[in-house]
């Protein structure tokens, strides 16, 4: 597995110390978690064992368990404690595919490049942002930015700029957003939103709702392409 670049997994403030959660890139499931101290990891979403999924298991301190039998895991992905056997000097073959993670714009990006090749620079985004939310959409990720520019937010139409195919700028009106754009599978998405600058309480909510009506218009629209399709 190699992705190149970085991807958008979450905003950063979605995933609190000590929580876990489980997201796809691609169609390929990982898990994202920040121990005890603050530091985000991104690993492959399967413990060892019996495949089980990392993401439902729980953090402690900066080891993160496996819900199933309990197998912990060090910040390097290396197993360090077997319940079933306390006492084993566990084997260093047991260990979990790790990727790269960078905090950059109030969003948490990971780096699925191939582990002989070089970690490309972190995303170039402004520091001081409103974290707005995350919405998920069953359309596929070129639609869905398509679609920003025809929900209009009041009387604003939005005026969209796509920097890469992963990274949006939108400006609605004197409100100024960045979108992260996480492509989950090939009718999947997810957009991550965030808010240049402090932003007036007062204006979040509305923006929070243009979120949800764009999601829904993005959805519609994919239903719209599907049965064109079909049609023809």
């Amino acid at each position: 597995m190699s992705f190149q670049d970085w991807y958008p997994l979450a905003l950063s403030r979605d995933i609190a110390a000590g929580t876990s959660a489980g997201t796809r890139v691609l169609g390929e499931e990982f898990v994202v978690w920040r121990d005890s101290k603050g530091a985000v990891h991104a690993w492959e979403d399967r413990c060892p064992h019996r495949g089980m999924k990392m993401s439902f298991g729980f953090v402690r301190g900066d080891h993160i368990a496996c819900l199933y039998h309990g197998w912990q895991y060090d910040t390097a992905g290396q197993c360090r404690h077997i319940p079933a056997h306390p006492d084993l000097e566990v084997p260093k073959t047991i260990r979990i595919p790790r990727f790269s993670t960078v905090e950059a714009g109030g969003i948490i990006w990971g780096c699925f490049n191939s582990e002989d090749s070089a970690t490309p620079p972190a995303p170039d985004l402004p520091a001081g942002v409103t974290p707005l939310r995350s919405i998920f959409a069953d359309c596929p990720a070129p639609l869905m930015v398509a679609q920003i520019a025809k929900t209009t937010f009041g009387e604003t139409t939005p005026e969209v700029t796509a920097k890469t195919d992963r990274i949006v700028d939108i400006t609605l009106g004197d409100i100024k957003l960045i979108a992260g754009v996480q492509a989950i599978a090939d009718g999947e998405s997810a957009l991550h939103l965030v808010a240049l600058g402090d932003v007036d309480a007062s204006k979040l909510k509305p923006l929070s709702f243009w979120a949800e009506q764009l999601r829904r218009d993005a959805e519609a629209a994919a239903r719209t392409s599907a049965t064109a399709e079909i049609a023809a």
